[in-house]
């Protein structure tokens, strides 16, 4: 697989369970999804569904997939498996596959997945998918694990942990205007005055540590972060068995 995030969770298995496979929950914590409505399906057969992913405010971008689970496993493991598409000429994602895996432990729940996709419009898409899309789709899979995280562990709704990581990111982006303006010597003169010779030296250098605390400190707690999550594998992983008995929709 292509790409692959993999977070701890110290949560029940069966809710973390219930929260990943209920489409309702699932679009409220995966940053990836705006809507994820199941098809009706015949007994016995893989659940089918509708997604949609609003990419920007006017645009939106929509395929379907299907996915089967195997909640009991004689290792005390569990797998959840998916392909989808998009017949969607805007969609940069073709058709795709990839799966989740449940693994429980003395601390909790290892919570892995590992997918890729085949993306469209030829080599300008290629290279727009190896340069800035794919880069992206791992960003947005490992903060929505940490957001899942936070709902399980702390009780912090996806909705709550959306407004604080948006709050974190404004009070850094003011710090660093601010600093940066006042890294300007016009501002510094006119911020100190006839003090601006007596601190000429240390005020630059509390400026500089500011930009470097607002750029490179851990975020907050109850804020969800990328940086959190696992981004490579620590080992061989191979896709489910289960996943190739489903057909591509």
């Amino acid at each position: 697989m292509g790409l692959y995030v993999e977070t701890r969770i110290r949560a029940d298995l069966d809710e973390l369970w219930a929260r990943t496979q209920d489409p309702a929950r699932h679009q409220r914590w995966d940053l990836r999804f705006t809507e994820i409505d199941p098809l009706p399906r015949a007994e016995g057969e893989p659940q089918r569904f509708r997604y949609a992913t609003r990419v920007l405010p006017f645009l939106t971008v929509a395929g379907t997939g299907v996915s089967a689970g195997e909640k009991e496993r004689p290792d005390g493991t569990r797998t959840s498996a998916l392909r989808f598409a998009s017949p969607d000429p805007l969609s940069l994602l073709a058709e795709g596959s990839g799966y989740w895996r449940y693994v429980p432990d003395t601390d909790g729940v290892r919570f892995l997945t590992g997918y890729d996709y085949r993306p469209r419009w030829g080599a300008f898409g290629a290279l727009a998918d190896r340069l800035l899309f794919r880069p992206l789709m791992g960003w947005a899979t490992a903060w929505s694990f940490d957001r899942l995280r936070l709902w399980l562990e702390r009780g912090i709704t996806p909705e709550r942990a959306l407004v604080n990581w948006l709050a974190e990111l404004a009070v850094r982006a003011t710090v660093l205007t601010v600093c940066c303006v006042g890294l300007d010597p016009a501002a510094f003169v006119l911020a100190f005055g006839p003090l601006a010779p007596a601190v000429a030296f240390l005020c630059p250098l509390l400026l500089l540590l500011a930009i470097s605390l607002a750029l490179f400190k851990e975020p907050l707690s109850c804020t969800p972060a990328a940086r959190r999550c696992l981004r490579t594998p620590p080992m061989r992983v191979c896709a489910p068995r289960l996943l190739r008995t489903l057909e591509t929709p």
